[in-house]
């Protein structure tokens, strides 16, 4: 029966799923979003299973799974050095968009009357990179200011206190790698990428994170509108652009 409802409109099942998910989320004790933040996630859960099926939905769910969990790593710790993410870590419809704004346009973009081959398979490439770089930034931040022994700025390596915009470590690097490892073979494993495109997203997110740690270094915090919010956005564009960009330099784009 849901088979054959999703073969008709996937929209409807879309809708249906994200409803009664996220009202189940919303009535859970532990709250992973802000009120405005489960509606956003819906609308944007409703996007991704709409365009990209339950393949690029689980990849969007196992990275705000994973990314919750690893933002509370630490937290009394981390609040009381003042480096914990607000909220307590419940994530709100900046944080949303923040994370999945370019994964969104990639998904959009498969809705185009664009030739199938290669150019959907660089969309999905580019929507896996996209979170494999978002999960590497949070893992590195997260597990970073919770254990990282000595931090310094990319810019100078100068020591320089946890949780300093533009810090690095190298217990938060190795996090970084293995939460891009861990999502790209989440899609691997649905069919979205194939094995050689794992290891464009892992290199695509390991430079797009470093970048980003560049920015936080240098301009964050100096030009108004670069919110962390906005540099998270840049973050994903970049990981998905040097994903799809490498593809087609290794002719690996199928």
């Amino acid at each position: 029966m849901l088979s054959t409802i999703y073969a008709l409109n996937p929209w409807l099942v879309a809708v249906g799923l994200n409803t009664v998910l996220l009202a189940i989320a919303f009535l859970a004790p532990k709250k992973l979003l802000t009120p405005a933040g489960y509606l956003h996630a819906w609308v944007l859960g409703v996007l991704i299973w709409g365009t990209l099926g339950w393949e690029g939905y689980l990849t969007v769910m196992f990275y705000f799974l994973v990314g919750s969990a690893v933002t509370r790593i630490g937290m009394a710790q981390k609040e009381a050095e003042g480096i914990a993410e607000k909220r307590s870590g419940a994530r709100g419809p900046e944080n949303v968009w923040g994370s999945a704004f370019t994964g969104a346009l990639c998904a959009l973009a498969t809705l185009l009357p664009l030739p199938p081959s290669p150019t959907l398979y660089l969309l999905r490439l580019g929507y896996v990179a996209s979170f494999s770089t978002k999960l590497s930034d949070t893992c590195a931040s997260e597990v970073g200011k919770a254990y990282g022994k000595r931090t310094f700025l990319i810019t100078t390596l100068q020591p320089v206190a946890r949780g300093t915009e533009g810090a690095v470590s190298l217990e938060g690097t190795l996090a970084g790698v293995a939460g891009s490892i861990a999502i790209a073979l989440v899609g691997w494993g649905v069919g979205s990428i194939d094995l050689p495109g794992v290891g464009l997203c892992v290199v695509a997110a390991f430079v797009a994170t470093n970048l980003e740690s560049l920015l936080g270094a240098t301009v964050q915090g100096k030009v108004g509108w670069l919110t962390n919010e906005v540099v998270n956005a840049i973050n994903t564009l970049l990981g998905a652009i040097a994903a799809i960009l490498l593809a087609l330099a290794f002719d690996l784009a199928r």
